[in-house]
């Protein structure tokens, strides 16, 4: 038995049919399409720790724990006379620690919690409010990390930034005036610009002003304050006169190296998330720093007649200083640049600059901190430029961004070289800021702690 054809009108039944079918499916998953991207953008802004950020963050922690005990202190005790080592490594290493501890019982507090534009408010005091559970945000929605974390993380920033100001007075200073300075220094200098910089309502933040990782905060801010101390203290006896060449180089290459190490923590970490663009911030603190060492080493080279140890370690810490503002807006080609003017730059500061103005900055706190920090903030606001392989912003004019961070660089000096002054001033009523004669003499390891760093 044959079927019959279908006619025309039995035909277009049977397509209008399977058309609808057609059309009633694909709503069906063009609704089930909806549903999985809603959920899954929903589970995106969800706020959630992220392990791998985390674990990324307690390692840069480390690292930076690192630059300060045992690398700046190295670095500062190979650099002084054998007789005044351990003081210099006494005062890095109790700064240090006594500044966490501040950190935690009030530091945190004013520097990231409140609403204030120059100072935070208390509601963190002695860390309240914080527990196990408590986040901070990351650069990314929803990606968090655990807010002892990031306490701990900035406490590093924290403790480091006054003991570089050690560099500048060593050898002559009281170690009871040093921690009464840190701790009126730490209150009324650090904290206000670390918020200033760093907080979202913060004054300088508002303003647009560009610092990565702390060439304001960290470098600017103590440079500033170590030349004030270094005026203030004046010279050390027989500066000019007697030989006070480092008295191992060697530790000051080994505490350099620890310093460019524990570097990446430093500045990378500022990301606070291990995305790919924390790979960009890590080779631009990587060749940065590379670039200075060339720079200074042959520079020093022509002038001096022969290329120093001494050099080379300066130079790399220039770089480091002046990228850290930089490191998470300039591209490689522009670190590499940047390097190489901060070894050039910071070079004539310690050579010519200081013999110029007179003053005994010890270890060039003033000459590579300061003048570096101020050579990378400044520059960040050209480099930037999308067109100088920079990452761009989103409203950018070269000249408004360069304004302000020439206006952050000129809050950051002027505040800090008040609180300093003051500082200073408070301890020398106190305690008085210099050891005697007698004492200078014989060297502050045994005139101020009693004991030597080396036996014989």
């Amino acid at each position: 038995m044959t079927s019959k054809p279908l006619t025309a009108g039995a035909r277009g039944d049977h397509r209008g049919t399977w058309h609808n079918w057609g059309l009633a499916l694909a709503g069906m998953l063009l609704t089930l399409i909806s549903a999985v991207a809603f959920a899954q953008e929903e589970a995106a802004v969800t706020p959630t720790i992220d392990k791998g950020d985390t674990a990324f963050m307690m390692l840069c922690t480390l690292l930076v724990i690192m630059m300060a005990v045992p690398g700046l202190a190295l670095f500062y005790g190979g650099m002084v006379r054998a007789k005044n080592m351990l003081s210099v490594l006494m005062q890095v290493f109790v700064v240090f620690s006594l500044l966490t501890v501040l950190w935690c019982i009030y530091g945190y507090s004013v520097a990231f919690s409140g609403s204030g534009t120059w100072f935070g408010g208390l509601e963190r005091l002695f860390l309240a409010g914080i527990n196990a559970d408590s986040q901070a945000a990351t650069f990314s929605d929803g990606v968090m990390i655990p807010e002892y974390v990031f306490v701990a993380f900035q406490c590093t920033f924290a403790a480091i930034t006054p003991c570089l100001i050690v560099g500048s007075f060593a050898e002559r200073m009281k170690f009871s005036a040093v921690l009464i300075f840190m701790l009126v220094w730490f209150t009324f200098s650090y904290l206000p610009i670390a918020r200033m910089v760093w907080y979202s309502e913060g004054f300088m933040f508002q303003k647009g002003a560009l610092d990565f990782a702390g060439g304001t905060v960290v470098h600017i801010n103590a440079g500033i304050a170590g030349l004030v101390g270094s005026i203030m203290l004046g010279k050390r006896l027989g500066y000019g006169t007697q030989s006070m060449a480092p008295h191992n180089l060697p530790m000051v290459m080994i505490g350099a190296s620890l310093l460019w190490v524990g570097w990446f923590g430093f500045n990378v970490g500022s990301n606070l998330e291990a995305n790919p663009f924390a790979g960009l911030v890590f080779l631009n603190t990587f060749i940065a720093t590379a670039a200075a060492v060339c720079a200074w080493t042959f520079a020093e080279w022509v002038m001096r007649g022969t290329p120093t140890m001494l050099g080379a370690a300066s130079g790399a810490i220039a770089g480091l200083v002046a990228i850290t503002p930089a490191c998470g807006f300039v591209g490689p080609m522009g670190a590499i640049v940047l390097g190489i003017l901060a070894g050039l730059v910071c070079l004539w500061a310690v050579a010519k600059l200081k013999a110029m103005c007179g003053y005994d900055d010890s270890l060039d706190v003033f000459g590579v901190h300061c003048v570096g920090g101020i050579l990378g903030a400044i520059l960040t606001g050209v480099m930037v430029a999308p067109s100088l392989g920079g990452t761009g912003l989103d409203e950018y004019s070269m000249g408004g961004q360069v304004a302000t961070q020439v206006l952050g660089v000129g809050i950051t000096v002027v505040w800090s070289a008040v609180v300093a002054f003051i500082g200073y001033k408070i301890a020398d009523m106190s305690v008085g800021l210099r050891v005697s004669e007698d004492q200078e003499r014989e060297g502050l390891d045994t005139a101020e702690h009693g004991e030597r760093a080396y036996s014989a």
